[in-house]
């Protein structure tokens, strides 16, 4: 029995949307929006430019934000409920309503919240969406370095105060002072010319506190950050890659599979073919041959 072709089945609204806003030159038009709307909103700083046409720079944002909208919308109508399953998503969804906010009166603080909107450069470009994935996946390992660079800052901070308080209490008066100072000191910021070597004038000795810490606190935590961070993105790419590479074998097993059905439906139909011209042959074999009229007439007479 030879099979009758299926005509493809057309697809649906949902399907042509889905198909439609994540096209290639569609992501892209977002992007450049994104983009216009970042130019733009800087330009909204500047009191001169707002003063020659700040009607129009308030009309396109009006615009980008409505694009911005219908994105969203159109969205929500593909994904259903997938769309609050996906952390961008709901990133998005996020950054795009606190722009909708009224920002008059005690929300007037909210109009500067709409440069959160460049940050949708985060969710569209996918380089940009792995570097953050991995600053997130590598805040468990950030927070313990944390914790030991505050022990240690604790540690240092008592020993300043008590050793350099009564002589300068504009650095190391008390507690939060030396931590203040300390905090400055470690980012080298006029660490040496600004404190230290004032407080070697009273104390020669001093610099066996501050060299330390220096080592300690800037160098050994800032290479630590370093290195965690590092660490957190080659495992962000490799699970990615490792995704990737299960999809492809999951995608080409679909495929093996549907090539050796049709292999065996091919060979069922050859069969099929081969079975009913042998019954064919036999048949115009075994099938009584009609004597000639000539012959007829011949045994007759």
């Amino acid at each position: 029995m030879v099979k009758t072709l299926v005509p493809p089945v057309p697809m649906g609204a949902r399907a042509r949307l889905r198909a439609f806003i994540e096209h290639r030159r569609v992501q892209g038009a977002i992007i450049a929006l994104i983009l216009i709307n970042a130019a733009l909103l800087g330009v909204e700083t500047s009191p001169a430019a707002m003063a020659a046409a700040g009607g129009l720079i308030l009309a396109v944002d009006k615009v980008i934000l409505a694009v911005f909208v219908v994105e969203i919308a159109l969205r929500l109508y593909v994904h259903r409920g997938s769309f609050w399953r996906d952390p961008w998503s709901v990133f998005d969804f996020a950054v795009v309503a606190i722009a909708l906010l009224p920002a008059t009166g005690q929300l007037a603080v909210l109009r500067a919240l709409r440069v959160l909107r460049v940050l949708r450069l985060l969710t569209m470009v996918p380089s940009m969406r792995r570097v953050v994935g991995a600053l997130l996946a590598a805040i468990p390992g950030l927070g313990s370095i944390a914790l030991v660079l505050m022990i240690v800052y604790y540690v240092f901070a008592v020993i300043a105060t008590n050793l350099f308080a009564a002589n300068y209490p504009e650095w190391f008066g008390d507690l939060g002072r030396s931590l203040y100072t300390l905090f400055q000191i470690m980012t080298l910021e006029s660490w040496s010319m600004g404190i230290a070597r004032p407080v070697m004038e009273n104390f020669p000795y001093a610099w066996a506190f501050f060299v330390p810490f220096i080592l300690v606190a800037t160098f050994t935590m800032l290479n630590l950050f370093i290195a965690i961070i590092v660490n957190a993105m080659q495992t962000y790419t490799e699970a990615e890659q490792r995704e990737t590479v299960a999809a492809v074998d999951q995608a080409r097993e679909h495929i093996e599979a549907d090539l050796h059905a049709e292999v065996r439906a091919m060979r069922e139909e050859i069969r099929e073919l081969k079975t009913l011209l042998s019954l064919g042959a036999l048949t115009q074999t075994i099938a009584p041959r009609r004597p000639a009229p000539e012959l007829l007439a011949t045994t007759k007479k």
